[in-house]
């Protein structure tokens, strides 16, 4: 059974940094690339950022290029996104996905909020 699981969002205020995890399971992980998406109140779901299954290749969206990283580490099924220069606008949950034999998993999400 894959699972998800994302951690580490929080309230932090402008300018910030925050690292989510998102730790999976139920699935050979090193092979499979992960995406992470957020969803701000009222908004439709946004692309962040995708790493390849080897962690070799990464992209990211527009919006959050040179502030966000995303990483893995394959020997403990994780996946990091780390988050520096946070603005208002980054107040989202943020999912991982994996596409994994045709069907979207996706854990529960964890809120992050940017305020001062």
């Amino acid at each position: 059974q894959v699972q998800l699981e994302e951690s580490g969002g929080g309230l932090v205020q402008p300018g910030g940094s925050l690292r989510l995890s998102c730790a999976a399971s139920g699935f050979i992980f090193r092979n499979y690339a992960v995406t992470w998406y957020r969803q701000a109140p009222g908004k439709e779901r946004e692309f962040v950022a995708s790493i390849s299954a080897t962690g070799d290749s990464a992209n990211y969206a527009h919006s959050v290029k040179g502030r966000f990283t995303i990483s893995r580490d394959n020997p403990w099924n994780t996946v990091y996104l780390q988050i520096d220069s946070l603005k208002p606008e980054d107040t989202a949950v943020y999912y991982c996905h994996v596409f994994y034999r045709g069907v979207d998993f996706r854990g529960k999400g964890t809120l992050v909020t940017v305020s001062s």
